[in-house]
């Protein structure tokens, strides 16, 4: 058989290989209608795939309602309001119908519920609260006392992912913690630290420096003599310890970065200095940077930590502008997401709270768009809405739009008794609102209620309906491909 028959041959085996009715080849020769069969492409790797977690601590949905009417007005809308998938999450943790934030962040990442004060430890752990020593870790002491659970966080690190957590709190405090560390209390926060340096997430951004450093320096409060900052620059870290340390990171050349910004937490955003602190989005979008050069992907955590902290204190104006700086910073995710993922195809964002607050809206108040310098607004009375005079209380006495369940100011006996409130007083940043139940100062304390879950990107869909914390690991763990 000639070398054109054995050709033409072939290509009809092929064709009918492929089909019934093969076309016959045209005529001529046959060079010029059949090419040896092309390499194999060569297999593309599958896009990385990012999974973005944020936590606004303590954010209920009053706290959400008052921040959205104090930023954009009734009709606006936040970022967080803008996310196409949403639902509700039960919090409540092992031992306690109203949680803390360790083991309702444990809960998320880890998908285990756990008592109060515990973080990412087994069930069965119980709470060890620290003695004058919080650099040991008196959880391992007191022997068999509940086995660390693995985070989100490690599962992704142990297959090659890159990490980051980033927060506006000590990064030792609970809620960071609970992606990095185990511990039966959260208050051992030395020995969290080096938990820290253990467990070695590739960017870490806060407060916290006190945790790092020796007590023999002025702020340290390490009993053990180690200097973690030291530690971690032998590690291969740049360290930040300040606003142009962080400027000098440049994304394009860092794979692991530290930032340690204030001593204890950063600053309220209503206080915080820009020359001395970076926000909490130029800290996400720089930890974006530095964890997207990672090809099989990454997993980060965000904390809005110090809303909870402006509630605590009944503060509403101080939580106000933190959900909304931590709103700010949903806003610069999505566009530095978008940059290589526009249709957020193989990008996972993921915005929720750990627990409530006591904060609520009262009366039937007169609409008050946004707060200006000339208007308190949400901050304000609550005024008729028909004629715009104060609404009064049972004693004839005017009363603010924004409350607590508990908290410290608590007018003792009749509120007759008292000057009456006005929105210049009630609309200034020191002013703390009024509470039904009388707390010690800054003791007002976090609420039962179901929170807010919004979700956007790969996997967004299935974050809907009623839901627990540990429910959302699940979720959390599907759309990352563990």
């Amino acid at each position: 058989m000639n070398r054109s028959v054995s050709i033409v041959c072939a290509v009809l085996a092929f064709v009918a290989a492929c089909g019934d009715n093969p076309k016959p080849p045209e005529e001529g020769p046959p060079d010029a209608h059949v090419q040896p069969p092309a390499p194999d492409a060569p297999v593309q790797a599958a896009p990385p795939t990012r999974v973005i977690f944020f936590l606004g601590d303590g954010m209920g949905v009053a706290t959400i309602t008052a921040a959205r009417i104090y930023s954009e007005g009734e009709d606006g809308d936040l970022t967080m309001d803008t996310l196409p998938y949403t639902g509700w999450v039960r919090t409540y943790s092992k031992n306690a119908l109203v949680t803390d934030s360790a083991p309702s962040m444990s809960a998320y990442m880890t998908g285990v519920k756990m008592d109060n004060d515990v973080i990412a430890m087994s069930a069965e752990t119980k709470a060890i609260p620290p003695g004058a020593n919080n650099t040991v870790d008196n959880c391992a002491m007191n022997g068999a006392n509940g086995t660390p659970v693995p985070t989100i966080l490690e599962q992704a690190k142990a297959l090659g992912w890159a990490t980051g957590v980033v927060t506006t709190t000590r990064v030792t405090h609970a809620t960071p913690a609970a992606t990095y560390a185990h511990i039966c209390h959260r208050d051992l926060e030395n020995a969290i630290a080096a938990q820290l340096v253990e467990a070695a997430p590739d960017v870490v951004f806060g407060g916290g420096l006190e945790h790092f450093l020796p007590n023999t320096v002025t702020g340290g409060f390490r009993t053990d003599g180690r200097d973690l900052t030291m530690e971690l620059t032998l590690a291969g870290y740049e360290v930040a310890l300040d606003r142009a340390s962080f400027a000098a990171i440049d994304p394009a050349s860092t794979t692991k970065a530290i930032g340690l910004f204030t001593l204890s937490h950063m600053s309220y955003e209503l206080d915080r200095d820009e020359t001395k602190e970076p926000s909490l989005a130029e800290m996400t979008t720089k930890a974006m940077q530095i964890l997207e050069k990672n090809d099989k992907g990454y997993f980060l955590m965000i904390e809005g930590g110090r809303i909870d902290h402006a509630l605590h204190e009944t503060n509403a104006v101080r939580a106000l502008k933190d959900t909304i700086a931590f709103d700010d910073a949903i806003a610069a995710a999505l566009v530095e997401a978008r940059k290589d993922d526009p249709q957020l195809e193989h990008t996972l964002i993921v915005v929720t709270a750990d627990h409530d607050h006591t904060m609520t809206l009262n009366g039937y108040a007169k609409r008050t768009g946004p707060t200006t310098g000339s208007s308190a607004g949400v901050l304000g009375l609550v005024k008729d809405v028909i004629t715009g005079a104060p609404s009064l209380d049972a004693e004839g006495r005017p009363y603010t739009i924004l409350g607590f369940g508990n908290g410290e100011r608590r007018v003792p006996g009749g509120r007759a008794s008292v000057p009456a409130l006005d929105d210049a007083t009630t609309g200034d940043k020191a002013y703390h609102q009024e509470a039904a139940v009388q707390m010690p100062a800054g003791g007002e304390t976090h609420g039962g209620t179901d929170v807010s879950i919004m979700a956007i990107g790969k996997g967004a869909e299935k974050f809907h309906g009623f839901m627990t914390n540990t429910a959302v690991f699940a979720l959390l763990h599907d759309a990352a491909g563990f």
